[in-house]
């Protein structure tokens, strides 16, 4: 066998290991592409349950807030309502507030009063003795 036979079996060989090595590698990466195939697969089946899942959400929601708007109207139509009732009773509590410093200020004239009744008394109950005495005695000066 000459040199040029002897690279040729070289460059076979080698042209052979290479294909081998090609083979193995494109039967790897068909492994990976089908698993990343099923992989897409199942996300894009996971993405139309989502947004199936989410639109039915988004329709109860809707729903969920037009209920909520129909009772949040509700009650500020109550409260509508219930204003009139606190604005009485806020005045209700003033007029209170005022009869009570009415008879307060009664109260301290009644007290003022009784006070100079009182001192009207005890004057009177003086004048009285007084009188009482000077009649007695003016009695007595006249028997003698």
């Amino acid at each position: 066998m000459t040199g040029g036979q002897i690279a040729a079996l070289i460059a076979a060989g080698a042209f052979a290991v290479l294909v081998v090595f090609l083979i193995v590698m494109l039967l790897k990466v068909t492994k990976v592409l089908t698993r990343v195939s099923e992989t897409v697969t199942e996300a894009n089946k996971s993405v139309t349950t989502i947004t199936n899942d989410v639109d039915v959400l988004s329709r109860q929601v809707e729903g969920l807030l037009n209920k909520t708007n129909v009772l949040l109207d509700d009650v500020n139509g109550k409260v509508a309502d219930l204003d009139p009732v606190f604005h009485a009773a806020g005045e209700l509590g003033e007029s209170v507030s005022s009869l009570n410093a009415a008879s307060r200020g009664l109260t301290e004239k009644v007290t003022s009063v009784g006070r100079t009744t009182a001192k009207a008394t005890v004057a009177s109950k003086m004048g009285a003795s007084a009188l009482r005495f000077y009649q007695n005695r003016r009695q007595t000066k006249d028997k003698e």
